[in-house]
């Protein structure tokens, strides 16, 4: 076996020592969850009754005890197109339990929101703090007891790392990830991207601009640029917590169904009861955390997963930073161009080879841990195989090579010798850029800075030429303590408008872009945020800023006894509407994005 790169070696041992504590605490948990919880042979009577009361055919042996019950957590809805398939998946799973002794009953539902729709919206604020609140209902979902292993359905952004979340409190039960994929590719990624920009300068009307994006995202199934949600389940794979392959297998064909059969089976293998069991929060080690993290950069995946995968690792006792990211993406080449840093879509990406080849390159050059508990295999290996059938048998085969290197290439011959994710610290705090599809040109703007406290005054501005110069648009009071943390996608096209033009633009954040964020150098995440007191709070308009992906440098270039003596204005009104206000407690409790930004894991550690 290829010796594992010594940076990687090295990050992954930093982890382990930090987390020791922590991690020793997490595996009791997880242990006495095992031996001294409560489960389905310690229910009385009269919980066993209301447990299996409707549960139909299933009735009689889930009475018995005798046979492993599964719990399936689902983030069904059917105005999310990620999720539409999962409507039809408890019947056949439950089949499929069946069919290997076992029975499966829905668990619960957890709540899905579709950033698409809400990209802009007022409801965007609810976002983030979406994760903790779907982590929060997979608790209470697996609360009842009544099971020997889990089934998560999800997919898209949130959703992902909520349901791992809430799943890894109960680490003790195993768990496969289940996901439905993506719909088939629609209008190509360059006309959309077209159509918006001419769309932002007014050149097209809205009925233009809605049958561009109908043609885009136009079916069942996942979208298909390369996002959080498609990014999400190329970590599943990268950590072993699918089986593998599946991210990217079409709804409703035989194939897909094959693999949540499987899925079932092998639930059935590793199970409480099982001959191998696998608990998972034995499968979501620091090796696997960091594996995750290497897949990222591999393939150019979404930033916001600099704020999810802190939160993910700490449900399981587990402790990263930025510094570990960035550390990692300067070793790791960047193995695929999936758009928005490419032209191709996941399809593509999957056609190609998909995440089987990436995985099956980092293992044979050190550039990832092989020897993970997965809950498929023993180890990562074969993880580089791909599904498919043969006389309608599931069997998995070899990727030898890259079937499309312009998509898809091995690592003697990378689109970039890193992974594109950078980290930037100065006077006015710590942030991540992805520059993966930005011109190198393009990595080191210095420009005086326009400073806004609301997104659509940015898109006023522009639409008013107030724009129309070399600039660093800063956008503040966007943080998780101030509103929720929102994605700033739509400042997109039209800041893609003012660098066509020739400018010199940047964008600085204590907000998220996108999980698309493109060709616009975007500082985001900075931390500590303006609510909190964060540096970000004393920029000016004019103040001349300098963004820099080649050094690491996000610097406010202010006289420093004139940059000290600046106070902080007073943040904005708190939201108060769409259900925003519900999210007070959340928005009151938050820690830092490089912690995950997460009120619910703060709040818990303060107790543990």
């Amino acid at each position: 076996m290829t010796e594992l790169h010594p940076v990687i070696a090295k990050v992954t041992d930093r982890i382990v020592k930090r987390s020791a504590a922590s991690r020793l605490k997490y595996l009791d948990l997880i242990e006495r969850g095992r031996d001294a919880g409560t489960n389905r042979a310690q229910l009385s009577c009269g919980n066993l009754a209301h447990g299996f009361a409707a549960s139909g055919e299933d009735k009689a042996v889930i009475r018995t005890g005798a046979a492993m019950n599964f719990g399936i957590v689902t983030a069904y809805n059917d105005m999310l197109s990620a999720h539409q398939p999962y409507g039809r998946y408890p019947e056949q799973i439950k089949i499929a339990a069946r069919e290997v002794g076992c029975t499966a009953q829905v668990a619960g539902g957890v709540p899905a929101m579709c950033d698409g729709v809400t990209q802009g919206q007022a409801g965007m604020d609810l976002s983030l703090f979406s994760r903790d609140t779907i982590a929060l209902s997979t608790a209470v979902s697996l609360s009842h007891a009544m099971f020997e292993g889990a089934l998560m359905l999800g997919i898209c952004d949130k959703i992902v790392p909520g349901l791992l979340i809430g799943a890894l409190r109960f680490g003790h039960l195993p768990t496969i990830f289940v996901p439905a994929g993506p719909m088939p590719s629609g209008l190509a990624n360059k006309e959309k991207v077209r159509i918006r920009q001419l769309y932002a300068e007014g050149k097209v009307g809205k009925e233009e601009l809605l049958e561009s994006e109908s043609a885009s995202y136009h079916g069942a199934g996942t979208c298909t640029f390369y996002g959080t949600a498609n990014s999400n389940q190329m970590m599943m794979e990268m950590m072993g917590l699918h089986m593998p392959a599946a991210s990217f297998v079409h709804p409703g064909t035989k194939l897909r169904q094959e693999l949540t059969r499987a899925a079932v089976h092998q639930l059935s293998r590793i199970g409480w009861d099982g001959d191998d069991y696998r608990p998972l929060g034995h499968c979501v080690d620091e090796k696997a955390i960091v594996n995750a993290i290497i897949g990222l950069m591999a393939t150019g995946g979404s930033t916001n997963h600099a704020i999810h995968l802190p939160a993910m690792a700490r449900a399981a006792g587990i402790s990263i930073d930025w510094t570990d990211l960035a550390e990692i993406s300067d070793v790791v080449p960047l193995l695929a161009r999936v758009y928005p840093n490419g032209s191709g879509d996941v399809n593509n990406f999957h056609a190609a080879g998909g995440i089987s080849y990436v995985i099956r390159e980092l293992l044979e050059n050190g550039l990832l841990h092989g020897d993970i508990l997965t809950v498929a295999r023993q180890g990562l290996a074969d993880y580089g195989q791909e599904p498919v059938l043969e006389n309608d048998a599931l069997v998995w085969k070899d990727v030898p090579e890259s079937r499309d290197e312009a998509i898809l290439r091995p690592v003697s011959n990378p689109f970039s010798p890193d992974g594109g994710m950078k980290l930037l610290s100065g006077n006015l705090g710590r942030c991540v850029m992805k520059v993966s599809a930005v011109d190198k040109e393009r990595w080191t703007i210095e420009a005086p800075a326009l400073v806004f406290h609301d997104q659509d005054d940015v898109l006023r501005a522009f639409k008013a030429g107030e724009l129309e110069r070399d600039v660093v648009v800063v956008v503040r009071f966007q943080g998780p303590r101030a509103n929720g943390m929102p994605e700033l996608h739509k400042l997109t096209p039209a800041l893609g408008v003012l660098q066509d033009r020739g400018f010199r633009v940047a964008l600085v954040t204590d907000g998220r872009m996108s999980g698309a964020s493109g060709k616009v150098p975007a500082a985001i995440h900075l931390s500590p945020e303006a609510l909190g007191g964060g540096a970000i709070g004393k920029l000016r308009d004019g103040d001349l800023v300098r963004v820099c992906a080649e050094t690491g440098e996000i610097t406010a270039l202010v006289d420093a006894a004139t940059w000290n003596a600046r106070d902080i204005p007073a943040a904005p009104p708190a939201p108060y509407d769409t259900g925003r206000e519900l999210f007070a407690l959340f928005r009151h409790h938050s820690d830092l994005a490089e912690a995950g930004a997460s009120p619910i894991l703060a709040a818990m550690e303060t107790e543990v």
